[in-house]
């Protein structure tokens, strides 16, 4: 199969906006927010969307793969290396002096043309490589790609369908845990780790971690079955369990109780208590639905200052 070349001459880290050291991490998340701008699905009257969408996955297959990143490299280093030696010619030498340095890059540049011929020809042979195997890395990121925009398209097709229904409110809880004011660690519960604890019993529309209360946030699920869920089976932390209460959208038929430390947990230690899915897609899930998250983090900070002054 065939190189691109084009792809040889392109600036992958530029295409994805990424440093050259960035991780595999920061690459994919790179990748996912590019793609999703000028996913061909999205633009359907985009006729370049196709071809920058297949330039980023070209770019994600490459700079995911150890080998064929570390070939990439050697050929964008030849090059950089080659441009920083023509820049710095000194056009006013003597004409003997530079006769005779010209002959001696004459002889640099054969040497180098080969180094380079030689780099490259290695990392074509990764690009054909990771064109015969498939890039898992891309098949991954695409998949999670195609399941935002359905997720997206689920929620837009689910608001049309919902605006015949008037005061339809959305559930949310409120968590409380024990954490003092100087703790870093929050007691435990950074943002992710609240996300990875909720997102197992449906998704999470939004989560506000108070910045005035500690140990206090809000959580908004998409489903009035997930947050019954979580109320009645979530018990957070082992040595720092969680209060979970009703704040909204409570079915009339559930009384709202509080369930701290609850027993009828499946787990049994504080690392399983997270799930073993893949999370990283929740990055794009929080940018979703600003006027609601602010909603909430108005709420928060009423409730706060209620509490404060009793």
């Amino acid at each position: 199969m065939a190189v691109d070349k084009e792809m040889l001459e392109r600036d992958l880290y530029a295409l994805l906006g990424v440093a050259e050291k960035a991780s595999d991490k920061e690459v994919k998340k790179a990748y996912r927010q590019k793609a999703l701008t000028c996913h061909p699905d999205k633009n359907p009257d985009n006729p370049k969307a196709a071809e920058v969408f297949h330039q980023l996955s070209q770019a994600l297959t490459v700079l995911t793969d150890a080998a064929a990143r570390a070939a990439y490299d050697r050929v964008r280093k030849a090059k950089k290396q080659a441009a920083e030696r023509t820049q710095k010619l000194d056009d006013r030498r003597k004409k003997v002096k530079l006769d005779l340095e010209a002959r001696e890059r004459e002889a640099q540049a054969r040497v180098s043309e080969e180094e380079e011929l030689q780099i490259t020809r290695t990392l074509e042979q990764e690009i054909i490589r990771l064109r015969e195997e498939g890039s898992r890395q891309l098949e991954e990121q695409q998949r999670l790609i195609q399941e935002q925009i359905r997720l997206e398209r689920e929620r837009v097709q689910g608001k049309q369908e919902g605006n015949g229904a008037e005061g339809k409110v959305t559930p949310k809880l409120k968590l409380r845990w024990k954490c003092k004011k100087d703790d870093e660690t929050k007691g435990g519960y950074s943002e992710e780790v609240l996300l990875r604890i909720l997102q197992k019993y449906g998704e999470v529309l939004n989560l506000v971690i108070s910045s005035k209360k500690t140990g206090s946030a809000v959580v908004e699920f998409v489903s009035v079955k997930a947050a019954e869920m979580a109320v009645k089976n979530e018990a957070g932390l082992i040595n720092n369990p969680l209060k979970i209460s009703w704040l909204e959208g409570q079915p009339q038929n559930n009384p709202n109780t509080t369930f701290p430390g609850s027993t009828n947990q499946p787990w049994t230690s504080q690392g399983s208590v997270l799930s073993e899915r893949d999370y990283e897609s929740l990055v794009m899930m929080r940018m979703r639905q600003a006027a609601e998250r602010q909603h909430l983090i108005e709420q928060l900070q009423r409730e706060d200052e209620e509490e404060s002054h009793t």
